[in-house]
Parts: structure tokens; sequence; C-alpha cells
């Protein structure tokens, strides 16, 4: 509980479209918009903390944003010759946002709550086991290759379990709304159910239009 309490109340935040992290999942950021490059100096300035999150689908300019995000730390920082940054970003905890803050700066912050998300902070006992996964990896690693997409399995299998769910709840190539689905389902069982579920339509359209075809 002590870790979460240290998680800041205000957060910058970077709505990023096409792009979804989980708690406990690693990604690679290539920053090069001036204002985000502005957001990363800051961030690098206090605690490296950085709130992910989608825009919803807008004609607007200023976008309105899903109301619950994933907050990442940078956890690696290197600038190329042409300014832009390549960071990597660990996943720590979701957050819902409470309000927008009002500021001059370029990028945006906002008032958030990590609340109703403990369980991302905590260690605690597998509420799942292993074997529970082998009908989703079996499913996954077909589905998978007919697409063409690589996977290390091997590291997969080698993390803890909530941080294999949420891999493969990232990973996965599921539209941003069902990954969106995913990130606001409370506990891993639930989400673990949900991207079985999600799972199984894929693999009955893949196989309907294999048999079409």
């Amino acid at each position: 509980m002590d870790k979460m309490t240290k998680l800041p109340k205000k957060i910058p935040v970077f709505p990023l479209s096409n792009f979804i992290i989980f708690p406990k999942t690693t990604v690679p950021l290539n920053i090069f918009e001036p204002r985000y490059v502005q957001m990363v100096d800051d961030c690098m300035k206090e605690n490296r903390l950085i709130g992910m999150i989608q825009p919803k689908k807008s004609t607007l300019k200023i976008p309105e944003l899903y109301d619950v995000g994933c907050v990442g730390k940078i956890t690696s920082f290197n600038e190329t010759e042409d300014g832009r940054y390549l960071i990597m970003i660990s996943g720590v905890s979701r957050f819902k946002i409470l309000k927008e803050i009002i500021n001059n700066k370029s990028y945006r912050e906002c008032e958030v709550s990590f609340n109703d998300y403990n369980q991302d902070i905590l260690i605690k006992k597998n509420e799942i086991k292993f074997s529970d996964l082998e009908l989703i990896f079996n499913k996954l690693k077909s589905f998978f290759k007919k697409k063409g997409y690589v996977v290390n399995w091997k590291d997969l299998e080698n993390q803890s379990l909530d941080q294999t769910i949420n891999t493969l709840a990232m990973a996965s190539p599921f539209s941003l709304e069902e990954k969106q689905v995913l990130l606001e389902t409370t506990d891993i069982n639930s989400r673990k159910i949900k991207l079985e579920k999600i799972l199984n339509t894929y693999v009955a359209d893949n196989f309907s239009n294999t048999t079409i075809q």
C-alpha cells in the first residue's frame, strides 16, 4: 500500500492512438513531437512517470480521453542525433481520470486516482494457475502463426502469471476498444476470462474466413 500512496495525484498524460500499456509490461517509445519531448524532459527531472491513455475517436483538435489509462515509469532513456528520445516505459498501475487540469504547458495533465487498482501494485498469491493459460497459449500460438506474428513464448512462460496475461492482452491483435475493455477489467482472473472470450471470436472468425476461401 505504501507504493500506491507514493503515486502522484497529478500526472502528465500522453494520449497516444493505437497504443495501450498494461501494468507489469514494458514497451519502447519513440518521442519526437516537441510537446512530448518537453514532457519527457520534465518527467526525467521529477518522478519519471507518464500517464499513457487512449484518446477517443474524434475530429476535435483536443480529443476526449478514455477514463482509464496506465501510468508508466521511464526505465531507459536515449537521445538520438536528430533530437528524438528513445525511451522504455514500464507499466506501474492503472489510473482513473478525475479531471483534466488547466495549465500553461504544451502537454496535458490530469488529476487521477489509483484507488480502484491497488492490486496492480500489491504482491499477492496468484489467483490462477499457469495450467489455466495453456488453452489460451495454444490458441494464440496457432492464431499468431497464421497471422505471421513472432512472439517469444519462452519469455512469456517465465513471467509471473499476471505479467503474462497483461502481456498477452497488450500484444494480441485485438481492436483498441477490446484492449481498453481488458485494461479496465479490475482483477486479473476476470481479465483472463475476457481475454479468452475475445480470442475465441477471433479464432472462430478466422476459421470461418479460411473455410470460405
